[in-house]
């Protein structure tokens, strides 16, 4: 491990000097790949977790019990995030972000390959829930450690009416990422018999995500080597701080930047991972057809995405995320309900969940990261992610289908409406608070 960071470091560097600086073009297309790969992972272990994991590892439980148990270690990847976050942070610091990405990134390849040779329940017994759960905790902490302040770094140095699309280029690789992962598992689930899908189909997505990694792990490098990032990172644009100095200085700006997303955040796993689950438990239909419909709606997700970047750089940023929060709300009351109207409503509460997670999502990223100072504004950024993601998604399947399954769809929504909700009193709270503050100053 400690031979490979050098390694790769190095053949990177031999690019950038025969390529020269790297440009704003070369640096979204980096972090395009990034998102996208770290987004695969995460969808891969997602459809599992609905179709694979309940089976495999805990067949001895009805099928929603069985999935419900799958959702709760899904969550621990969100919960280990920050602990990732602490530990890379440390790791940038004492050696370099060349190395921590290197590492983090293994990390991340390993915890996910690992899954692909994961034994069942009735090889291993309780074992294969354990190893299970380890292997989705060093995803988490992997993650922690994939934030190199690339998609900040897009959006608080673009030009001043540009901010909003520069702002969406990280989000692209969301849907992206669930494309690649839908399509996969659409294949192999539509043209394997049941007995060969559970024995070698299902595992054949983590593999291909291990590659991936590895390329992304080289795109990132090409960027972080170069003369223009060292520049940035000398005047602490991205410069790591300790995580316990930067809650003590930035601590209200991360809470409200953790909620502020929360619509979006709920939203994402109301759209992806929750509707599958109930697709494949409550109703006749197969999952490759319902993986079919994810791809073509992630479709629209994208573009939407596109014209998020658009749209607030003409209204604002904060003004989308809010009109998009009262849209997630009025979704929210009547959408999930669609989800029991065969395929024609199937299809609709994708495709317009996905536009509306596309204009949400689109500028969700680093909503507040310019009230953070320039010093712990790196930092403050990666935590502000890591408790956005737990609280508005971490949990997010696990809630909605104990929800859904016990009360009906209708309160699925009502989940989502918390999420909205939250998201406005962010919102407001952080326009208030800016306002307290500039009338301090002019009063000092």
């Amino acid at each position: 491990m400690a031979q490979s960071p050098a390694m790769a470091e190095r053949d990177a560097r031999l690019i950038s000097g025969q390529h020269g600086s790297v440009n704003p073009g070369e640096i979204a297309i980096g972090v395009i790949i990034g998102r996208t790969s770290e987004f695969f992972d995460f969808f891969v272990y997602a459809i599992a977790s609905v179709i694979v994991f309940p089976k495999l590892v805990f067949p001895y439980a009805d099928p929603l019990t069985a999935t419900l148990y799958s959702f709760a270690i899904f969550a621990l990847a969100f919960i280990a995030r920050p602990f990732g976050t602490v530990i890379f942070t440390a790791i940038d610091r004492a050696h370099g972000k060349s190395v921590k990405l290197t590492i983090a990134l293994f990390l991340l390849g390993t915890s996910t390959v690992a899954i692909a040779f994961l034994p069942g329940y009735n090889q291993i017994g309780v074992a294969s829930v354990w190893l299970l759960a380890l292997a989705r905790v060093g995803q988490g902490v992997a993650w922690g450690g994939t934030w190199d302040g690339l998609a900040s770094l897009l959006a608080l140095n673009a030009p001043q009416r540009r901010r909003g699309w520069y702002a969406m280029i990280p989000q692209v690789g969301a849907p992206l990422g669930l494309i690649v992962a839908s399509a996969l598992f659409a294949f192999f689930v539509g043209n394997l018999s049941a007995e060969d899908f559970f024995s070698w189909g299902w595992r054949y997505p983590f593999f291909v995500a291990f590659a991936i990694n590895v390329v992304a792990l080289f795109a990132r490098l090409r960027i972080v080597v170069t003369p223009d990032y060292t520049e940035l990172f000398e005047n602490r644009d991205l410069q790591p701080t300790p995580v316990v100095d930067t809650l003590r200085h930035e601590g209200r700006n991360i809470a409200i930047g953790a909620f502020a997303p929360l619509a979006s955040f709920a939203l994402f796993h109301m759209v992806t991972v929750f509707p599958l689950s109930w697709v494949f438990l409550f109703t006749s239909e197969g999952p490759a057809r319902f993986l079919i419909i994810e791809t073509i709606a992630a479709i629209f997700g994208v573009a939407a995405i596109v014209a998020s970047g658009l749209i607030a750089d003409r209204i604002g940023r904060r003004s989308l995320l809010a009109s998009s929060a009262v849209a997630i709300a009025a979704f929210s009351g009547f959408a999930p309900q669609l989800l029991d109207s065969g395929v024609v409503g199937e299809t609709f509460f994708m495709v317009l969940g996905f536009v509306l997670l596309g204009l949400s999502f689109g500028q969700s990223s680093g909503a507040v990261a310019s009230s953070f100072s320039k010093k712990y504004r790196y930092t403050a950024s990666a935590l502000t992610s890591d408790f956005a993601w737990l609280f508005g998604a971490g949990f997010a399947p696990l809630a909605a289908l104990l929800l859904a399954s016990h009360f009906g769809l209708i309160s699925a929504g009502a989940y989502l409406l918390s999420g909205a909700a939250c998201t406005l009193l962010a919102l407001r709270f952080s326009r208030w608070l800016e306002t307290t503050d500039q009338d301090t100053a002019k009063e000092t």
